[in-house]
């Protein structure tokens, strides 16, 4: 995967996506379904790869520039906080460490 501002929207949801899912450092298998609901498996390889190589300082930045880049969600956030709401119920809960990322992407990206 090259740079965030040539992602494309699936390639940007799953990176989200993963984010949320690793911040309580264990990503389930209902969140890796989750995730595989909306993507689809190349995609989720591909950007898990990318992932794997990013700490969290790097994530943050490339969600960032990858949201600011775009206009996949310019108009409309909500759909993107709904994504990422339901993958952090998937395993049942919104954990602590998901409710954090969770407010901290929307003052981010707001």
């Amino acid at each position: 995967m090259e740079h965030p501002n040539t992602w494309s929207k699936d390639e940007l949801l799953t990176y989200i996506l993963l984010f949320v899912a690793h911040s309580d450092l264990d990503e389930t298998k209902k969140e890796k379904d989750y995730i595989l609901s909306r993507v689809d498996n190349e995609v989720y390889q591909r950007v898990q790869d990318k992932f794997e190589e990013d700490n969290d300082y790097q994530s943050i930045q490339n969600i960032i520039e990858a949201v600011k880049t775009h206009d996949y969600y310019r108009n409309d956030l909500a759909d993107l906080f709904a994504d990422i709401k339901l993958m952090a119920f998937a395993d049942g809960e919104m954990d602590i460490m998901e409710k954090t990322i969770y407010n901290q992407l929307k003052k981010i990206l707001q």
